[in-house]
């Protein structure tokens, strides 16, 4: 694909560098870089895909643990909030490369049916947070079999 292909379909300069987080700028009040920091927020890359009865939600999340993740579903909205902490302070100037976000990141996702908040489960295996949601019973796919008129 030639770089204005890709910059037609992507939407941006084929040069960019890609990433699985995309960080939000918040409006920060804070005057230091430590206070700056704390205004983004990273945006968690998600694969969304259904079953006939679920729909499921898997998203890299190495480096964080359970107790850091706050997973809350609606009738509509499932939403990933979470922090990666780092266990040690290196100053930025000690980098030299830092592709890999830390701190705090947030995903919502408009969920395409209804479902059944109630019965949803999460689990992380191998740095994988996998979020499985129940359809109601009325979001189901049924299929009708047509009766012949004769």
């Amino acid at each position: 694909m030639s770089d204005k292909n890709f910059a037609k379909i992507f939407g941006r300069d084929a040069t960019e560098e890609s990433s699985s987080v995309q960080v939000d700028e918040k409006p920060t009040q804070g005057k230091n870089d430590d206070e700056a920091v704390e205004a983004y927020e990273g945006q968690l890359a998600i694969d969304v895909y259904q079953t006939e009865d679920e729909i499921i939600v898997k998203t890299p999340i190495a480096g964080v643990r359970a107790e850091d993740l706050d997973i809350s579903v609606t009738d509509d909205v499932l939403t990933v909030k979470g922090e990666r902490k780092q266990d040690e302070k290196i100053e930025n100037e000690n980098y030299l490369v830092q592709e890999c976000y830390w701190g705090s990141f947030s995903r919502s996702y408009i969920l395409p049916v209804a479902v059944d908040a109630e019965n949803a489960s999460a689990s992380i295996k191998d740095g994988v947070l996998v979020v499985t949601v129940p359809k109601e019973a009325k979001a189901k796919t049924r299929v009708i079999q047509v009766q012949d008129g004769k």
